[in-house]
């Protein structure tokens, strides 16, 4: 059972870690190059193929720190790796992700550009 959104964002926010990570003006700058949803089709996209099985190849170092605006959300969010989708979201590890998950961890990931995206850049 993932655990309410509003919450977990306060959790993000008091994290002296996660609340470190923000967009800079490349990653900015794609987002509204690429648009809304193009952006969270890529969020899907790294979600399946990075999260989604049951043991990912490289759990732990699967997500870069940089590179893509998804990318740093899945660390502002801690959905970069299953252990932190464990800690963070009550999502068990060996387990593969099911739809319904995957598509919680894109909203969370997705929720995190929007409000990243409404703030002035840091």
């Amino acid at each position: 059972m993932q655990p309410d959104t509003d919450s977990l964002f306060r959790r993000l926010k008091a994290s002296r870690f996660r609340s470190r990570f923000h967009l800079g003006h490349k990653e900015r700058q794609y987002c509204l190059e690429k648009g809304a949803e193009r952006i969270k089709s890529h969020a899907g996209d790294f979600v399946a193929a990075r999260l989604a099985p049951a043991f990912p190849p490289h759990d732990g170092k699967q997500t870069p720190m940089r590179g893509h605006p998804v990318f740093i959300a899945q660390h502002a969010t801690a959905t970069c790796c299953r252990g932190c989708l464990a800690k963070w979201h009550a999502i068990a590890p060996g387990v593969a992700l099911s739809d319904r998950q995957q598509q919680y961890v894109v909203e969370v990931i997705f929720r995190w550009l929007v409000e990243e995206m409404n703030q002035p850049p840091q």
